[in-house]
């Protein structure tokens, strides 16, 4: 674990179960379904194998909890079940005997809302262990900042003013749609 005094970095394995597809058009069902705080390296190591289920210590990847996304941990922690973010992106075929590699795992719900918008990765939500919720919670007690909710003010706006279409007033045009024709004949009498 790397700590500075604004980041944490946490290697992170992650553990990925195959299981058979439940349609036709998947052959397998492959979900991140937990996650190991200080895993060494892997590569898509068996961990377990039960009947045709296999579990894989698929990746170790960096958990970085950064200073200036505090609200989002901290939203994450308010959650029922505090949970960490495995994002999976496919493999080209042919590129690997594996289908999946890990690339991400993170604490923050926004960022994980951010790979859901773009519909190529697939995001799993997998609890936090209690190691990793008191880490969160005490980097987060350390760097979170209260914004303070300022009301913006209008403008003072001379709303007395008198509209004279679209354009510059101060130059002379021969016709325009958008002036009202009573300011015009207005205009040609002085």
């Amino acid at each position: 674990m790397a700590v500075t005094d604004k980041q944490i970095l946490l290697p992170i394995g992650v553990v990925v179960r195959k299981t058979p597809g439940v349609t036709r058009w998947a052959e397998w069902c492959w979900r991140a379904v937990a996650v190991l705080p200080g895993a060494g390296p892997a590569d898509w190591r068996e961990l377990r194998c039960e009947g045709e289920a296999v579990e894989y210590h698929a990746a170790t990847v960096t958990l970085d909890l950064h200073h200036t996304q505090t609200e989002s941990y901290l939203e994450g922690l308010r959650a029922p079940v505090p949970s960490v973010y495995v994002i999976m992106r496919p493999v080209p075929a042919g590129a690997g005997e594996m289908p999946y590699e890990v690339t991400l795992v993170t604490a923050s719900p926004y960022e994980a809302q951010d790979y859901c918008d773009t519909g190529e990765e697939i995001v799993e939500k997998v609890p936090m262990p209690e190691g990793v919720i008191a880490l969160v919670h005490d980097f987060v007690a350390a760097h979170h900042v209260e914004e303070v909710f300022q009301k913006r003010r209008r403008d003072r706006a001379n709303v007395n003013g008198t509209q004279d279409g679209i354009g510059d007033a101060r130059i002379p045009q021969a016709a325009d749609v958008y002036r009202a024709p009573a300011l015009a004949r207005k205009e040609r009498l002085h």
